[in-house]
């Protein structure tokens, strides 16, 4: 089958898949595609795809989601991958929020306990109506941070 994407790597391109193989420098997927992009190369290797999957353990739509990642976005955006534009989950609590749950915990312990328990804290979070609703989980996460 025609190979849509043709990778065509710069020698200092190559220079610098040499050294990320060598050193094993960045994660395990960076240096899978690193392999890839070098035997992918037409001006090098030239393998095939099944042979680039069968060498390193990948299946074919691996390589070809490579060599196209290569082709459309450029030789950096590969090997590092891209960047999440928006966290996985979204944040609970906005900055505002979480100082006040700081500052209250710096603060005197309510009567009657001598200090303030993560349920305790979360509970008065609630009812002084700076969040709809929170679990204690969530109030030691943010003060963990600060620690």
């Amino acid at each position: 089958m025609q190979k849509k994407y043709i990778v065509r790597l710069t020698a200092e391109e190559r220079e610098h898949l040499d050294e990320i193989i060598k050193k094993l420098k960045g994660s395990g997927q960076k240096v899978r595609r690193a392999q890839v992009l070098l035997k992918a190369d037409v001006n090098g290797s030239n393998w095939t795809d099944k042979e680039i999957a069968d060498a390193y353990s990948c299946r074919t739509k691996t390589v070809e989601d490579i060599r196209q990642r290569f082709v459309e976005e450029g030789f950096q955006q590969v090997l590092d991958g891209k960047k999440r534009s928006t966290p996985p989950t979204p944040k609970l609590l906005s900055g505002e929020q979480e100082a006040s749950i700081i500052a209250m915990r710096l603060g005197a312990a309510p009567a009657g306990y001598a200090n303030w328990t993560l349920r305790l804290l979360a509970r008065r979070v609630v009812e002084l109506e700076i969040v709809e609703s929170i679990s204690y989980e969530t109030v030691r996460r943010t003060l963990k941070k600060t620690v």
